[in-house]
């Protein structure tokens, strides 16, 4: 294939990724629920920030000042996201992490604000985290910014 022919297929996948509803990604996770599965697992508060990209209220987490030993899984598929090693007190009200733990998060642009956002979902089911700023501490520079009922805290 030419280089040209290659760069526009490519850039054309990625255009086309980056648009396509949530709802046509569904099937590209491991881990796939129908909607009223997904209903029955979660509370309503937990459906509507982990399927539906919600935000819980800023300092209604407990997970927020959980400094334990252990590891944050998510509440959908149970899969090790982030290790409380990596937990930092941002003072946001929401729990933060500088990073996850490898091949545990997807991320996608979020656009719904006057400017572009990084969301972090799972990647293993697709459920919405929160999202990741720019503003965090070394040595990563980043702010995991998570909503707690997304997490499941599992002490060692």
């Amino acid at each position: 294939m030419h280089r040209r022919h290659f760069i526009l297929a490519a850039s054309g996948a990625a255009l086309t990724a980056m648009v396509l509803p949530r709802a046509s990604l569904a099937n590209a996770f491991e881990v796939t629920r129908t909607d009223a599965e997904w209903r029955a697992l979660l509370t309503p508060q937990e459906y509507k920030v982990m399927r539906k990209e919600g935000t819980e209220r800023a300092g209604s987490s407990p997970l927020d000042k959980v400094y334990d030993k252990g590891t944050y899984h998510c509440r959908g598929c149970d899969l090790k996201l982030y290790s409380s090693r990596h937990k930092y007190d941002s003072g946001t009200g929401w729990p933060s992490f500088y990073k996850s733990l490898p091949n545990a998060i997807g991320t996608k642009p979020d656009r719904k604000l006057l400017r572009v956002r990084t969301e972090c979902h799972c990647r293993r089911c697709g459920s919405h985290l929160g999202h990741i700023f720019d503003d965090g501490p070394r040595p990563t520079g980043k702010r995991h910014c998570l909503n707690g009922v997304s997490l499941v805290f599992k002490p060692v």
